[in-house]
């Protein structure tokens, strides 16, 4: 079950280099062996001293990882050579110190808790490529002269770090209150395409898929989030910087970090 892995089990020696390679990756696909998934990505992760985040559980895989570009690389290479992964595509940003001060690796019941029938087995929410995105915010509507209405299912304090110019936030400070935040909202989102986005996409894949369920019409999610709009697009329509989940705090439209955690 692990061949790919345990092929590649050599250790790779830290060593000093001028980029860490940091990135950002999440899946939706049954894992009926989150335990010994987790273990063994764990083992993989230490021998290549990477540092980060790795959550596991029967919905998926998501994790946050950095450390020297051939070892990440290889970890990806290791992790799509198992077909269950070989669809996971990683947003990819550089920066001159490890951002991350330890390797956590943790099964969990979600890999983004939500506490809500949004099954992602019901397939992905129609997902929106961010130069289309990009084309519809030039543009001011849809491509079937829709308004669009750019929802941002982060909490309050990701919010305050940046956003798109004009999108709807909620007043929120965990994912699990969006539902409950978004009844209000139902009737002015009647005639809008709703674009749904979060820091890497696995909020805004959750939350398009229990907006479908629950009677919004028109939503998408954005492809690959934030940062996988900055990594294709750059800045287009956005406001301020991305929080991320580091030392490194929020990432520019260049994917630049405003702060040197080696500073």
């Amino acid at each position: 079950m692990f061949q790919a892995f345990s092929r590649m089990q050599r250790t790779i020696h830290p060593r000093d280099y001028s980029m860490i390679l940091n990135i950002a990756a999440y899946l939706f696909t049954p894992i009926d062996d989150a335990d010994a998934l987790a273990a063994c990505l764990r083992e993989r992760a230490e021998a290549g001293a990477l540092r980060g985040i790795v959550l596991v559980a029967p919905e998926g895989l998501n994790l946050f990882l950095a450390g020297e570009p051939a070892a990440v690389d290889g970890f990806l290479d290791a992790l799509r050579a198992d077909p269950r992964f070989a669809a996971i595509e990683a947003k990819r940003s550089s920066s001159a110190s490890q951002p991350f001060a330890r390797l956590k690796v943790k099964r969990k019941r979600e890999i983004i808790a939500f506490r809500r029938a949004a099954a992602p087995a019901q397939g992905r929410a129609p997902a929106l490529a961010p130069e289309r995105l990009a084309r519809w915010i030039g543009a001011g509507h849809d491509d079937d002269g829709r308004r669009v209405v750019l929802l941002d299912t982060r909490n309050r304090e990701e919010v305050a770090h940046g956003t798109f110019a004009g999108a709807l936030t909620l007043p929120i400070d965990n994912f699990v209150d969006l539902p409950a935040a978004l009844e209000s909202q139902r009737d002015a989102l009647a005639d809008a395409t709703v674009v749904t986005f979060c820091t890497g996409g696995i909020r805004c894949e959750k939350a398009a898929l229990w907006m479908q369920g629950n009677g919004f019409d028109h939503v998408w999610q954005l492809d690959g989030g934030i940062l996988g709009y900055f990594e294709h697009v750059g800045g287009h329509g956005y406001d301020g910087a991305c929080f991320v989940f580091d030392q490194r705090v929020a990432l520019a439209p260049t994917l630049r970090p405003l702060h040197d955690p080696s500073a």
